[in-house]
């Protein structure tokens, strides 16, 4: 029988460089984050409607708490109460099934974690052991959408107030799984924050690739809306300190896939309120694309 479960308020985290989160500074750490990278940034392109788990993968170990990011594609997110057939709101299912019926209101409880003001992601605390978790996307009365991520099984080994974990040079892959796995499941920041989830500054992509977007202390809306403590991602792209590209993603969404030529970017998330005046702006993030992959 599992422990109840309970979702913690945010912790404090380290603040953000200047040119946002950036590679780890040893060469270890580095080499074990770009090893990541062409998954973290890979495209994936197979169904045009799909909600998934950014950070997360089946088979990770973590310690609790974690953080939980939430993606979307094909649809954009917004509060509970909203009505919209081309957005909606995120929920977790946690040690449970599927609802049976699709047209009933997914319940409130322990198993069935809902995130009904728009949010990107959470944070979770588990009991030690296994735990399975699935993504189920829900229109504005709490009805799913035909739409869930596959289930994926994590495994909780502690707590997160241990001792940091290292990479082992002595057994570098095994060692770097559960550094990097670790890593992204670090707890976010307590204050109102937009960021980029998948890449750090001055890594090195193929393109096109995924660029994934959260916010912390704020929902997600399409533009227009007005809805209170709300906005709508937009994305400022640079090469050599001129404009390239700006994205605005007025519907909600919170992924998108650039194309870009090789080079050296500059890209900046941004958080706009209905009527799009900014409300967060991240740290830039430098990027290379090194190589085309199409």
């Amino acid at each position: 029988m599992r422990l109840p479960v309970r979702l913690l308020p945010l912790v404090l985290s380290a603040a953000l460089p200047a040119w946002g989160q950036t590679l780890p500074s040893d060469a270890l750490g580095r080499r074990c984050w770009q090893s990541y990278s062409a998954e973290r940034s890979a495209p994936d392109l197979r169904e045009p409607i799909a909600v998934s788990f950014t950070n997360l993968r089946h088979g990770y170990a973590l310690r609790s708490p974690f953080w939980v990011d939430f993606g979307v594609r094909g649809m954009g997110v917004i509060p509970a109460g909203n009505k919209n057939a081309q957005a909606g709101h995120h929920h977790i299912l946690i040690d449970t099934p599927l609802p049976s019926n699709h047209q009933a209101q997914i319940p409130f409880s322990n198993t069935h974690r809902h995130f009904g003001k728009g949010q990107t992601g959470a944070e979770l605390d588990l009991p030690d052991g296994k735990h399975t978790l699935r993504l189920l996307f829900a229109d504005h009365e709490h009805r799913p959408y035909f739409v869930y991520s596959r289930e994926i099984t994590i495994e909780v080994v502690g707590r997160r107030s241990a001792a940091p974990l290292t990479i082992d040079p002595a057994r570098f892959a095994a060692s770097c799984a559960a550094w990097y796995q670790d890593q992204l499941g670090a707890p976010r920041a307590a204050t109102r924050e937009v960021y980029v989830k998948n890449l750090r500054s001055e890594e090195s992509v193929g393109s096109p690739f995924l660029l994934s977007l959260g916010v912390t202390g704020l929902g997600v809306a399409p533009a227009g809306s007005a809805l209170k403590d709300s906005g709508h991602f937009s994305v400022n792209i640079s090469r050599a300190g001129a404009p390239a590209q700006r994205l605005d993603l007025r519907d909600g969404r919170t992924e998108t896939v650039l194309d870009l030529p090789r080079g050296d970017y500059e890209i900046e998330a941004r958080f706009l309120d209905g009527q799009g005046q900014v409300l967060l702006k991240a740290a830039p993030l430098r990027i290379n694309v090194a190589r085309q992959d199409r």
